[in-house]
């Protein structure tokens, strides 16, 4: 099986030691950010193997960085990035390399640009005109006319019942044991992951992540000064193997990951990979956190087609409770509602919800009784089966023109929202070509927490269908060939 993510050759200079070049190009990539503060830099024998120089290049490089107080050594672990209060001064052509402009915040802050969604390939959201303004809207109405004076004070900490309740019902029918007494609301699924990231982490401890994978939470891991470490991805999920032998290296206390719908490869996990996981998980005393955003748009096990197999997810494979299980509805319903959630073992209730009160008190109720309506009255599912079938067309005709392109690599049998495409060259300097002409792409570096270069690139299939973005993208493909 083709691995979703590589590391493209670095284009060093034969004229000047290479030792330099590659210390001049963590240097670059460490003063602009891209690469982040507690980021594991690649092994010597992996650089070496990758970038096809000696291992004594590499040794001499990283240690360089060492003595400019780039990078840290850490015995038996290897080298990580270090924070740096000031960034190091640059050198004009340096500033103005194509590079200093993409990286997690670029893209988030690109995202919030008033663009037209059909200029955002690399966005993450649906477009507008995809989702039920009406449901939304009739629901908000009678939560207005019922609800009088209920939000003009606090909302219940844990989280509005009506909607707990709501959530239970709906993860039973996907057969996770929830009551509502488990569950507690957020701010989205980004919120949910940063109350379990303070309630566990501290500086210096492993958090693992799927490469690739959501690039939000590796900034904020780092921020909270946390060691992000990925374990690749492939289509059936993590790999086993990798998994094993970094959980033996690192002694994480957190695995963060997505089991079904994964972004950015729209693959889910396979029923023997997620038991493998949960075993290693058991073994090691790790906590799972299944991040499940994009879950209603796949198929549930009574509807799903034959020919695929029906979504596992580990939360209703847990038996030991090690699963923290999170969701939420800003991709299907509403992202302004910002209305998310978790479910957490019994034991765990209570820490986390005083992680929300310290952190923001309580969750506006109003969102959540509109969710709460929603669900209650049963459209919700009717809703998210058309957006299943919209996404497949959109993602026929985005294969369709990846294949002219000559792209290859990505997942045809992936769902909902996203594809990754290995375009064959450097997305980044793609990425910045196409914001020069006007669109958001989301390059392959961002979705590993190495943030090395990647010819690879996520494709939000819903946004992709512009034909003006296709000519664009194909002539900024043959200016970076």
């Amino acid at each position: 099986m083709t691995a979703p993510h590589r590391i493209q050759a670095l284009s060093l200079s034969r004229e000047a030691p290479l030792a330099d070049g590659i210390v001049e190009w963590w240097r670059a990539r460490i003063d602009d950010r891209i690469v982040r503060p507690g980021i594991r830099l690649p092994s010597i024998r992996r650089f070496a193997a990758d970038q096809r120089v000696s291992r004594h290049t590499v040794v001499e490089a990283y240690e360089r960085l060492v003595e400019l107080g780039y990078v840290e050594a850490r015995r038996g672990s290897g080298f990580y990035v270090r924070a740096r209060p000031v960034p190091a001064v640059r050198t004009a052509r340096e500033s103005a390399a194509p590079a200093s402009r993409i990286d997690v915040a670029w893209l988030l802050r690109s995202m919030f640009r008033d663009l037209p969604y059909d200029r955002m390939p690399g966005g993450g959201l649906l477009p507008p005109d995809w989702l039920d303004s009406a449901l939304i809207a009739e629901s908000a109405r009678s939560v207005a006319r019922a609800a009088k004076r209920s939000w003009l004070s606090y909302g219940t900490p844990q989280g509005y019942v009506s909607l707990r309740q709501q959530l239970s019902l709906k993860l039973s029918a996907v057969e996770i044991p929830a009551e509502p007494e488990q569950i507690v609301t957020t701010a989205g699924v980004t919120h949910a992951i940063d109350l379990v990231a303070r309630h566990f982490l501290e500086p210096g401890d492993a958090v693992f992540v799927d490469d690739p994978g959501w690039f939000v939470m590796f900034a904020r891991f780092a921020m909270l000064g946390a060691r992000v470490i990925g374990v690749p991805r492939g289509a059936d999920g993590p790999n086993v193997d990798a998994l094993r032998a970094l959980l033996a290296a690192h002694r994480p206390k957190l695995f963060v990951l997505s089991s079904v719908l994964h972004n950015p490869t729209g693959t889910s996990m396979t029923a023997t990979n997620a038991y493998a996981v949960l075993q290693l998980a058991e073994e090691h005393g790790v906590t799972l956190v299944e991040d499940d955003i994009y879950g209603d748009l796949s198929p549930d096990a009574s509807s799903h087609a034959p020919a695929r197999p029906a979504p596992v997810r580990l939360a209703a494979m847990d038996r030991r409770r090690r699963v923290i299980y999170i969701g939420g509805f800003s991709k299907t319903l509403a992202a302004n509602l910002r209305v998310g959630y978790l479910v957490a073992p019994s034991d765990l209730v209570q820490p986390l919800t005083d992680q929300k009160l310290i952190g923001s008190l309580t969750t506006p109720e109003f969102g959540e009784r509109v969710i709460a309506r929603v669900l209650l009255e049963r459209r919700y599912a009717r809703h998210c089966a058309a957006l299943r079938l919209k996404l497949e067309v959109a993602r026929r005709a985005v294969v369709a023109r990846l294949k002219k392109l000559g792209a290859h690599g990505y997942a045809a049998d992936g769902q909902g929202i996203f594809l990754w495409a290995d375009i064959g060259t450097d997305t980044n300097a793609l990425a910045t070509r196409l914001f020069d002409a006007g669109y958001l792409a989301a390059p392959g570096s961002l979705f590993s927490p190495t943030q090395l270069p990647s010819t690879w690139m996520r494709f939000n299939v819903a946004s992709s269908q512009n034909p003006a973005m296709w000519k664009a993208l194909q002539h900024a493909r043959g200016s970076a060939a």
